[in-house]
């Protein structure tokens, strides 16, 4: 046989599909000895009928065949097409797995984003997909989790740096690049590509393009012009402008740049509920502060958010003294910075190390807003100063002192040595809280009134959470805030939840437990303590809530490390209410119409099911030790009742927890006593008290002033005998007009209590449907 005809059988009999080319190429050695010049023609004739493909470049093909199956179904949302497409390209991949190119890195690792995608769009679509596509769905995030786990490595190297091409020529990646660029692979086309790749060249197509000084300003109007468009590759987008700032030579030049990069890396993840990358996240953040860098070093620049200019393909001439008016908003640029941070916290599990990783780049955040602050400042744009103060002072109002120091410490040996401040000087910088006040005080006297409420909401939350009861108190009493704050968007009666709860928490550690308890009643009485703080959604019986309404509820949550502790909370307004309700209650005594009034309707709620329990085991959580401590407490075993409240753990988490348990055991004494006259004092004339102060374990002066209080509020017929010692008991019924005039009272109260309660309701209403419609405006 001859070699041509031995050739030609190989290829018109199908041994192409399963020989491979070395065979060929190693039978055609055997045989090269008979007719070469016969075998050239014949050779010359054959590869113009039919061309020789290795087997590698076959696989080549069907994997960017399968690649863009899966991309155009992307495209229509087409889970069964992405899944068959998908299982061939893992079969193809299979055959050598030696070799896995970055190709298909790139495209597991986009299909994961996309996967993830469509399962937050399908959990907040009203309409439900199709069955056949849901089990697709659902078979593919079981696939994708299963493979993926094999490839943690090379894909996280790929989302590390998805934009520079890869340089290992090993395996696939070599092939990739040269059927892209659909020219014969020759080493000197090689060379040029990869020396291209160096110099700041991008092959697209098979061309070379090339980025410098010169053209930068024409491919900075193309990017700009493209986009918001459709199909417009945002990653691509990216990676053009970080080429156009390596190459931008004067600060004009990177002043365009960056403006056009900052909102470009931004709208890559357009996404309300997913949070920004995080390597994006502090590339933009870099990227910001060198844009506050380069005007701080050339004043000439200006950035307004509000004038017209056009577009040149040129340097500008700039005169001495001139000021370049340039088209941006660096006050937009941190707040979105700020709005990514808080939205990272709010997705991260807040129990895993990387919520304690994400939480260290708040001193860089930090950084940046006090920079942004100090150049508005100096170029007197009023408004944006404001804007980043009130962002400051919400990094700082609900810290403590130690930690405020430790942050402003940090961030003064972050910024330029020659950029200060009027609103916080150096000598307040210092001082944790003369440095709320100046940022308050700034607020007050050029913010808005939206901002000037907030202001004055965190300077008070600031106050109590120090201990500082009084001045917090007055400066709420006199701003008047409780009186309008139901008109005021959610996040700010969030904030006002928050500063209320501050408050009461304040009053409770100065052993002021009738203020504690007005202030948290307000909050905890309601049954929606977490829905109220933004500290969790509370599903209530019987309703749903919109899957819009939800949507917005969620987007509002705080952050973990800002949550006020519930459980904490709860506590101090149980241990509050015990300490009021039980002395209420014994001087009701069997008077059903005075048994009617309440102070807690919670804590009466919770007492009532707890007696009427046939079977009380030992306490196991904080509200059986209270409700155990305030059955103690009205049988008059207060020695008991100090015992079960000491036993609460949750006391550990307050500062000074010796002092708060030795304030909440004077307290049992003291209305243990009230509580021991108002039972017993129908069945006495005269009690000791010298007695009284032995029973309680209190000084007698303690006795005698507590009595002379209940006397002089009229909460004891009693009068004192000062020779003796004793208090005379008076045993006073009322008349019948009282009796009614009584039972009137309560039940206006009730009609009252009643109608605020529709009002409520009403007013909550009201401000959904305002939300939503806003939305909708949005």
């Amino acid at each position: 046989m001859s070699k041509e005809e031995f050739v030609g059988s190989r290829f018109f009999t199908g041994g192409s599909d399963t020989e491979t080319e070395e065979e060929i190429i190693s039978s055609e050695e055997d045989l090269s000895d008979e007719g070469n010049a016969a075998s050239d023609e014949n050779d010359s004739e054959d590869e113009g009928k039919r061309q020789v493909r290795s087997a590698k470049d076959k696989r080549l093909e069907a994997l960017e065949a399968c690649i863009k199956a899966i991309e155009n179904a992307e495209k229509i949302n087409d889970w069964v097409v992405i899944q068959n497409e998908f299982d061939k390209l893992n079969k193809i991949i299979s055959k050598d797995p030696l070799k896995i190119p970055r190709l298909y890195i790139k495209t597991i690792a986009s299909l994961e984003d996309f996967l993830s995608e469509a399962l937050q769009k399908e959990k907040e679509s009203k309409k439900k997909m199709n069955a056949i596509q849901a089990k697709a769905l659902n078979s593919m995030k079981q696939k994708i989790k299963k493979n993926n786990r094999l490839y943690e490595e090379d894909i996280e190297k790929w989302r590390q740096n998805p934009v520079d091409e890869p340089t290992d020529e090993s395996g696939y990646e070599e092939d990739v690049v040269k059927h892209k660029s659909r020219k014969p692979a020759v080493d000197d086309e090689e060379d040029d590509i990869s020396a291209s790749q160096d110099n700041d060249f991008i092959p697209v197509g098979g061309k070379i393009i090339e980025y410098t000084s010169d053209n930068l300003f024409k491919k900075l109007k193309e990017i700009m012009e493209a986009r918001g468009k459709k199909n417009t590759d945002r990653l691509e987008q990216i990676k053009v402008l970080q080429k156009l700032l390596e190459v931008a030579a004067t600060p004009y030049q990177k002043i365009r740049v960056l403006i056009a990069l900052i909102p470009a890396q931004f709208d890559y993840n357009p996404s309300m509920s997913n949070y920004m990358n995080v390597d994006m996240w502090k590339s933009t953040q870099k990227e910001i502060n060198q844009l506050l860098t380069i005007l701080e070093t050339n004043p000439q620049f200006m950035i307004y958010e509000f004038m017209e200019e056009d577009i040149d393909d040129k340097e500008p001439v700039i005169e001495p003294d001139q000021l370049f008016g340039i088209r941006g908003s660096i006050v937009s640029f941190i707040d979105r910075l700020d709005d990514e941070f808080t939205k990272s916290l709010q997705n991260i599990d807040p129990h895993t190390t990387d919520y304690v990783d994400r939480l260290k780049d708040e001193t860089d955040l930090y950084d940046t807003i006090v920079r942004g602050q100090m150049y508005f400042e100096k170029n007197e744009l009023n408004e944006s100063t404001s804007r980043v103060v009130m962002r400051r002072l919400e990094h700082l109002y609900y810290k403590p002192d130690q930690v405020i120091q430790t942050v402003e410490n940090t961030v003064q040996q972050l910024y330029p040595a020659g950029l200060n401040s009027k609103i916080t000087s150096h000598t307040t910088g210092f001082d944790p809280t003369d440095l709320i006040h100046s940022l308050c005080v700034y607020l007050y006297k050029n913010g808005e009134s939206l901002l000037r409420t907030r202001a004055m909401l965190c300077h008070i939350y600031h106050h109590a959470l120090h201990n500082r009861f009084y001045v917090a108190r007055d400066m709420l009493l006199m701003s008047h805030l409780q009186d309008n704050i139901h008109q005021s968007d959610v996040g700010t009666q969030i904030l006002h939840n928050r500063t209320m709860v501050q408050v009461g928490l304040c009053a409770f550690r100065e052993g002021m437990i009738k203020e504690a308890q007005s202030c948290l009643q307000e909050i905890c009485g309601t049954g929606r303590t977490k829905e109220l703080l933004a500290q969790g959604l509370q599903l209530q019986r019987y309703t749903q809530l919109p899957a819009e309404q939800e949507k917005l509820d969620r987007q509002r949550q705080l952050p973990f490390h800002m949550h006020i502790n519930l459980e904490l909370l709860e506590c101090a307004y149980l241990t509050c209410s015990m300490l009021l309700e039980i002395p209420s209650m014994a001087a009701a005594g069997s008077n059903p119409e005075a048994r009617k009034k309440v102070i807690s309707k919670p804590f009466r709620r919770m007492l009532d099911y707890n007696e009427r329990q046939v079977f009380s085991g030992p306490p196991e959580n904080t509200r059986d030790h209270i409700m155990g401590a305030a059955k103690a407490l009205a049988a008059g075993e207060w020695k008991k009742c100090q015992e079960l409240i000491g036993a609460i753990k949750i006391w550990d988490l307050m500062p000074e927890t010796q002092k708060i348990k030795e304030m909440l055991n004077r307290k049992i004494q003291e209305e243990g006593l009230r509580t021991y006259l108002f039972t017993y004092s129908a069945y006495y004339e005269t009690i000791g008290l010298e007695q009284l102060a032995t029973m309680f374990s209190l000084p007698i002066n303690a006795v005698t002033a507590i009595i002379s209080k209940m006397i002089w509020n009229e909460e004891l017929v009693a009068s004192l005998d000062q020779v003796d010692n004793v208090v005379v008991l008076h045993r006073v019924e009322p008349t019948k007009v009282q009796q009614l005039a009584l039972s009137f009272a309560e039940k206006a109260a009730s009609f009252v209590e009643a109608n605020e309660r529709t009002l409520e309701l009403k007013q909550a209403a009201g401000q959904n449907q305002r939300d939503q419609q806003r939305q909708k405006g949005k």
